[in-house]
């Protein structure tokens, strides 16, 4: 249990929003390239019962963890990226992104005959309506950080040393983030620095890091059972994650039931912010790590990072597509999201 003088005031969060401006972040991150090709209906094709678009548009926008950086760029963070990128359209896409966003692409290694990990969305609908998504195929490739990679990482932190007390690892499982990342991040942070890490499928070999975001389905499989909405099971995972992984925090992202964090000083359930009828979860892990881990250079608490991370994360939401959020656009929601605070606290009371 908190005490409920933990729950942190709207004044409060809304201040943490404000310092976010500038505040660095080291980022080593899995780079996706999201496209989505946009069509209204032709007709049913003569050749096969599929219908035709006529493309409208085709636009690329960060995803994956280049999303989680987008997110921080967008609250007025400055992230330091780490990466990999193919000498492709879409690595081309991503960086021109990133300098669009003022991200500096120093850490990102450019690799011939490597394709850029892409998600590629088509959608169709009439001219003036919502578009729906039809298909989605996936361009993936595996990396592998030889040492020329190495080398350009290496200068990264070097020459980033001191700068950041927060550090993200976004695992998409392409390759470029793996868990021996994390002593030279730690090194060019110092000890007493954060590291974040999202893992989709092996957040077990990330020991050692100060806190991860694992969604529901990735904390069911490193905890071994499913938890079938059972609060004593969440419990005892949260716990049993903790433990394992050695870290100082643990939030869950639970989706329409929104967040559990679990640190030293107990464990808090936050529900979710807005309404639970969504436009689209594409990319919402990403925003939540992006806010949490700037929130917690801007100096939050743990459960303050996971607020504001909550309140992120019902914004961007009510979005289409892979999607930021801008400072103005946070601060609001927290200015009128005051009753999740009083009910947490009346919770505890």
């Amino acid at each position: 249990m908190r005490d409920n003088q933990e729950i942190p005031s709207t004044s409060r969060l809304r201040e943490l929003v404000a310092a976010m401006a500038g505040q660095p972040v080291v980022m080593a991150v899995d780079l996706v390239a999201d496209r989505f090709i946009t069509g209204t209906p032709k007709r049913i094709s003569r050749e096969a019962p599929v219908l035709i678009l006529r493309q409208e548009s085709d636009r690329f926008v960060p995803g994956g963890g280049a999303n989680a950086v987008a997110n921080v760029a967008g609250l007025g963070g400055r992230p330091r990226p780490i990466g990999v990128v193919g000498d492709d359209e879409s690595g081309r896409a991503i960086i021109a992104a990133f300098e669009d966003l003022d991200v500096t692409t120093r850490g990102i290694a450019t690799l011939g005959g490597y394709r850029t990990p892409t998600k590629v969305r088509v959608l169709g609908g009439g001219r003036h309506a919502i578009k729906q998504q039809i298909v989605r195929y996936d361009i993936e490739d595996e990396v592998t950080v030889d040492s020329d990679v190495g080398r350009i990482h290496s200068r990264a932190l070097e020459h980033w040393k001191g700068q950041a007390q927060v550090a993200v690892l976004s695992d998409y499982g392409y390759g470029a983030v793996t868990p021996a990342l994390l002593e030279p991040v730690r090194s060019a942070l110092g000890s007493s620095s954060r590291l974040l890490c999202d893992s989709r499928y092996r957040l077990a070999d990330f020991v050692g890091v100060d806190g991860a975001t694992p969604n529901e389905e990735e904390a069911e499989a490193l905890y071994g059972q499913a938890l079938n909405d059972d609060p004593l099971k969440l419990a005892a995972a949260g716990d049993a994650i903790r433990a394992r992984l050695g870290t100082s925090f643990l939030l869950v992202t639970r989706g329409g039931l929104g967040m559990s964090l679990f640190d030293d000083i107990g464990t808090i359930h936050i529900p979710i912010h807005g309404s639970d009828q969504v436009a689209d979860v594409t990319g919402a892990g990403d925003t939540v790590i992006g806010t949490f881990a700037l929130a917690l250079a801007a100096g939050s608490t743990p459960l303050e990072a996971a607020l504001l991370a909550n309140y992120a994360a019902g914004v961007v939401v009510q979005k289409l597509g892979t999607a930021t959020i801008r400072p103005g656009e946070l601060d609001r929601a927290v200015a009128g999201g005051a009753e999740l605070l009083e009910r947490l606290a009346w919770e505890r009371s």
